[in-house]
């Protein structure tokens, strides 16, 4: 069973609920964030627009960080999600110039730190803390399965709700 999150731009109300829940629930120090949500403008005078982005480790099939670490210390757990052994970690930054999104950053400690998907959590059949504290049901999280369903859902919603 390999697990995916599902994020739904059009649900984001930037409360920054899921940050929150993340720094909380994993104890993320100050300045370091493996959630954040970030603000996207566009438009112009009449007719701007905002949206907002939660981003946090996306638990890729196949995680470029993992190739690009030297020491092994990034690895894929048998449900797809993707974790740093601080362990091993060398402070070199590889994970981070090869992640596509930018997820792995220094910790204070000159380690790298990444969203590790509650794992903790999911072990016991909860759904990640952003995901649980989402108001606005814009993070879902499942298996792959799982998450088609809601995605179709959501597009049959869609179309009745669009004039």
């Amino acid at each position: 069973m390999v697990y995916k999150f599902l994020f739904d731009v059009d649900r984001c109300i930037n409360c920054r609920a899921c940050d929150v829940a993340c720094k909380q629930q994993n104890d993320v120090e100050i300045g370091v964030r493996w959630r954040r949500v970030n603000e996207i403008e566009s438009g112009k005078y009449p007719n701007p627009s905002r949206r907002f982005l939660s981003l946090a480790c996306f638990h890729c099939s196949r995680p470029y960080c993992m190739a690009a670490c030297p020491m092994g210390a990034i690895y894929q757990r048998a449900d797809g999600i993707v974790v740093t052994d601080k362990n091993k970690c060398i402070g070199c930054g590889y994970c981070m110039m090869a992640c596509p999104f930018g997820v792995p950053e220094y910790g204070r400690d000159g380690l790298m730190e990444k969203c590790i998907g509650c794992y903790p959590r999911i072990d016991k059949g909860l759904d990640p803390a952003c995901v649980h504290t989402c108001l606005a049901g814009a993070l879902a999280f499942g298996t792959q399965e799982e998450i088609a369903k809601i995605k179709r859902e959501r597009a049959a919603v869609k179309l009745v709700v669009s004039p």
